[in-house]
Order: structure tokens, then C-alpha cells, then sequence
């Protein structure tokens, strides 16, 4: 784990980094990265809200075991008491955020984040080599990364995202958005009966999502070659993990 002082938001948290098995720590070997954001939540369920997380390191050697992924590195980047600022790009009614810091996040993954990874592990460089994912608010914060940056990363893992931010604007932006990475995994659940009504009407009709799965299946003409995503909608962040990896780090 590394700590990390933010200058960009004042604070600190810290970033956890998880090795593949054939990792030696001389670096004759480089890995592509996943950065997920909501890092708590990530490998043990001590930290995670809940007590439930994704079982990402568990999932992630067996997949590599098993030649299904190729080895990579995944940091999980923890968040902070000033989640929903620092998630949310835009102002908010609902839920009630007035001072949104989230279009500051893209900076910090660039700034701040990489940079660290970068210069303390082997990895591969380019936009292919680089993945960005989170569920809810951190799904979010991952759509809006991409329209503010487009051509860093080349992957996204975007998992029951907070569709309904002020007024669904992220969805309005989407539409008109054409530069979305090689692969972008979509994933949902239907809904459970202690979940606030507007966000389970949301998450459980694909109607909210059609216009943006448009976007991102267009074929990219002036490469020749056509650009993938998967939809999924089915319970539970960690059971859908193993297929979100393998699609977007297949071996």
C-alpha cells in the first residue's frame, strides 16, 4: 500500500496495489494496469463497505491460473470522507452535493496516481495498457474520466453507475461523446427491495442504457476495426467481476 498526499484535493488516502502471481520484483516483466476506484471495497472484507467485497485478488490469480487473463496489475485507489465530492463532477440535488470536486478527479488519477504507480512498478505505457473502473458513485466518476480524458485509458469497467446525478446529465453528455475506448464492460444489477426507489427504477431497466450502448458499439471507420462492449445485468459486483476481467484482459 502507498499513501498518497493529494495536492489536488487536500488530502490523503491511501492506494492499494495488488501483484500478479509471476511478479518477481526486478521488473523483467511488464504488466498492463487496472485502476479501480473505491479501493476499500476491493480485497478484503474487513475494509469494505459491509463487510462485502469484490474478492478482485482472489479472482484475478485464479483467472491468470487458469490462462483466461493475462497477468496484470489492479491498484485499488480508496476513497475518503469526501466521497461523493470528490465522485460527483457536477452540481447536485440528489443526492445533495453543492461543491462537486469530481472534475478535478481526472487530474489526480493523472497527476497524482499514475505517475506513483508508474515509477514504482513495471508497467506497460499507452492507452491499451491502461484500464479505469468503479461501481455507483465510482462508476460514475469513471464515465465523466473518459469524456475529460479521452486516450488515457483503452478499458473500462463501469458497474452499476449513479445514472440518475443531477438530472442524468452524464447520460446527455454520453450521447454526443464519440471517442470511447477498444473495451468498455457495462455492468448492472436488478435492483433490491431496500434500495432507494429512483436508483432501483433506474438500474433496473436497460432503457436508461440503450443510448449509450449505441455510442459505444460504432465502428471506428479509420481504424478499420470495431469497437467492443458487453452489457450484463445480473446480481452482484464480485459475480460479475470474473467475466468483466476476462473480457477486458483476456488472455
Amino acid at each position: 500500500m502507498h499513501e498518497v498526499n493529494s495536492g489536488i484535493f487536500g488530502n490523503t488516502r491511501l492506494v492499494r496495489v495488488w501483484l500478479p502471481p509471476d511478479y518477481d520484483g526486478w521488473g523483467s516483466k511488464r504488466y498492463p494496469v487496472l485502476y479501480l476506484n473505491d479501493g476499500q471495497n476491493l480485497f478484503h472484507p474487513a475494509t469494505a463497505f459491509g463487510g462485502v467485497h469484490w474478492q478482485v485478488g482472489e479472482t484475478a490469480t485464479r483467472l491468470i491460473a487458469e490462462q483466461k487473463v493475462r497477468p496484470l496489475i489492479i491498484v485499488g485507489i480508496d476513497n475518503t470522507k469526501d466521497r461523493a465530492q470528490e465522485y460527483i463532477p457536477y452540481k447536485s440535488k440528489d443526492p445533495r452535493v453543492l461543491s462537486a470536486k469530481g472534475k478535478c478527479y481526472p487530474d489526480f488519477l493523472q497527476r497524482e496516481v499514475m505517475p506513483l504507480i508508474e515509477e514504482r512498478y513495471p508497467v506497460l505505457k499507452g492507452t491499451e495498457n491502461a484500464g479505469l473502473g468503479g461501481s455507483s458513485l465510482g462508476g460514475l466518476i469513471t464515465l465523466y474520466t473518459q469524456l475529460a480524458a479521452p486516450g488515457v485509458f483503452g478499458r473500462l469497467l463501469i458497474e452499476s453507475p449513479s445514472l440518475f446525478v443531477a438530472d442524468r446529465k452524464i447520460l446527455e453528455e454520453c450521447r454526443r461523446f464519440r471517442n470511447w475506448p477498444t473495451r468498455v464492460y457495462l455492468g448492472m444489477g436488478r435492483g433490491k427491495p431496500g434500495m432507494r426507489r429512483k436508483t432501483r427504477r433506474l438500474l433496473a431497466t436497460s432503457e436508461n442504457w440503450k443510448p449509450f450502448c449505441a455510442r459505444l458499439a460504432w465502428t471506428n471507420e479509420a481504424e478499420g476495426s470495431r469497437r467492443r462492449r458487453r452489457f450484463t445485468q445480473r446480481s452482484g459486483w464480485a459475480a460479475r467481476f470474473p467475466e468483466a476481467l476476462e473480457f477486458l484482459y483476456s488472455a
